[in-house]
C-alpha cells in the first residue's frame, strides 16, 4: 500500500538545517511518516523546499513505475502543472521551468526546490505520488514574507473592476493579496476604512478600530466581508501584496523641488528609476526606510515612509503617507528611486577630471 504524507512545515532553518521528520512502524512493519503541519515560508528571490515524502513496498513495485508529481492549485477546481518526475524523466512547466528540481535526498523523498520564488508562486500545492495500482497525496502551503498595501488609482476611490484591480497592483510591484494575507495584516493592526478586491474575488476590509463611518463604531473588529462580487461590473480598490525587494528604494537628494518629469530624468541620471508603490512600501516595512520627506512614486502620487512616527511628519502611527495625486508638470517635491542590485552604478566627472560615482 502507497503511503504519503505531507510536511508543510519550514524546510529548512535560518541556519540551513532541516526540520526533524519523525518516523515509526505500526504492528505490521509498514512505515508511517508523521509531519507537523503549517506552512512553509519564504520571500521573493528566496529559494524555498516544499516537503514531500512517501513510503511503498519496493519488493512489489519497480522505483521507475512511481510517478510523482506537482500541481498547484490555483481554486478548489482548478489545478496548475508544477512539476513532474517518472524513473529518469524530469519536466517542468511554465514559469517553473528553470527554477524547480526534486530533493531525492533518499528513495522516498519527492520534496520539490524551487529557486527564485517569485510573487506569483505563493499559494498550495499538491505532491502526487502514483504507481500502477495505487495513488496519494498531500497539500503544502507556500507563504512570502512581505506586506500589504491599499491602492487606489488617480481617477479616485472605487473605481476598478476586478481585472483592473489585478492589472493596478502587477503595475506597482504586486499582486492582489490573498485572505489570509489580509488577515495577518489586521492582526498586525492594519486598518483601513475602503473595501478592496482580493486575489480570490472577494472584496473585504481590516478594521481596527470601529468607527462610525467605517461601518459603524458598535461593529466588533476584524476583516469586514463584501463576498465575491461580480468581477467586470463592480468597483473597489485593491489589497495589493508584495515581497522584499531585489535592490534599493532610497530618497534622491537634489538641489530643487522637481515635476514629475524632471523626477523621472533624476532618477535615471543616477541609475535608477522612480519606485513603484509597492516598492516603496517593501523598503519601508522591510528595509525600515524613514524618511520625512515627500517624494514622487511612480503612478504620479505623492508619499513618504515612516517608521519612527512623529508629530512634524504625518501622525502618530508609522506606514507610508499619501498626499494624493497633484499635477505632474507644475507641482514640485522630491523623488523616491528604485535602483536593483546589478545596477551598474553611473558615474559623473568631478572637478579634478576623473569619473566618480553619483552619491546616492
Amino acid at each position: 500500500m502507497l503511503l504519503l504524507t505531507m510536511s508543510c512545515q519550514l524546510a529548512l532553518t535560518q541556519k540551513g538545517r532541516k526540520k526533524v521528520v519523525h518516523v515509526s512502524e505500526d504492528d505490521s512493519g509498514a512505515v508511517v511518516v508523521q509531519t507537523a503541519p503549517g506552512k512553509v515560508v519564504t520571500h521573493r528571490g528566496g529559494t524555498i523546499i516544499l516537503p514531500c515524502r512517501f513510503h511503498y513496498d519496493m519488493s512489489a513495485h519497480d522505483p521507475d513505475e512511481i510517478r510523482l508529481k506537482w500541481t498547484k492549485v490555483v481554486d478548489p477546481m482548478s489545478f496548475e502543472d508544477v512539476f513532474v518526475a517518472m524513473g529518469k524523466e524530469r519536466r517542468a512547466f511554465g514559469s517553473y521551468r528553470g527554477r524547480t528540481a526534486l530533493q531525492e535526498d533518499d528513495a522516498g523523498d519527492a520534496s520539490l526546490i524551487i529557486r527564485n520564488v517569485t510573487l506569483q508562486d505563493y499559494g498550495r500545492y499538491e505532491c502526487e505520488v502514483t504507481n500502477e495500482l495505487e495513488d496519494d497525496a498531500g497539500m503544502v502551503k507556500l507563504d512570502l514574507e512581505g506586506v500589504i498595501f491599499p491602492y487606489h488609482p488617480r481617477l479616485g476611490r472605487y473605481t476598478l473592476n476586478f481585472h483592473e484591480a489585478q492589472k493596478a497592483c502587477l503595475e506597482q510591484d504586486g499582486i492582489l493579496a490573498s485572505y489570509d494575507q489580509l488577515h495577518e495584516a489586521w492582526l498586525e493592526g492594519m486598518d483601513w476604512c475602503n473595501a478592496g478586491w482580493l486575489e480570490d474575488g472577494s472584496v473585504q476590509y481590516p478594521i481596527s478600530k470601529p468607527r462610525d463611518e467605517c461601518g459603524q463604531k458598535e461593529t466588533p473588529v476584524g476583516v469586514r466581508n463584501y463576498g465575491y462580487r461580480h468581477k467586470d461590473d463592480e468597483r473597489y480598490d485593491a489589497f495589493c501584496f508584495t515581497s522584499n525587494l531585489n535592490g534599493k528604494v532610497y530618497f534622491l537628494k537634489t538641489y530643487r523641488k522637481l515635476s514629475f518629469p524632471e523626477a523621472i530624468q533624476a532618477c535615471q541620471k543616477n541609475g535608477a528609476v522612480v519606485a513603484k508603490v509597492g516598492q516603496l512600501y517593501a523598503a519601508w516595512k522591510i528595509q525600515l526606510l524613514d524618511k520625512c520627506e515627500a517624494g514622487w512614486v511612480s503612478d504620479g502620487s505623492i508619499r513618504y515612509p515612516i517608521v519612527n512616527p512623529r508629530s512634524r511628519c504625518g501622525g502618530r502611527e508609522p506606514g507610508v503617507r499619501n498626499l494624493g495625486f497633484p499635477e505632474k508638470k507644475y507641482k514640485l517635491f522630491g523623488v523616491y528611486c528604485y535602483k536593483a542590485a546589478d545596477s551598474t552604478e553611473p558615474k559623473k566627472k568631478g572637478k579634478d577630471g576623473k569619473w566618480k560615482p553619483f552619491q546616492v
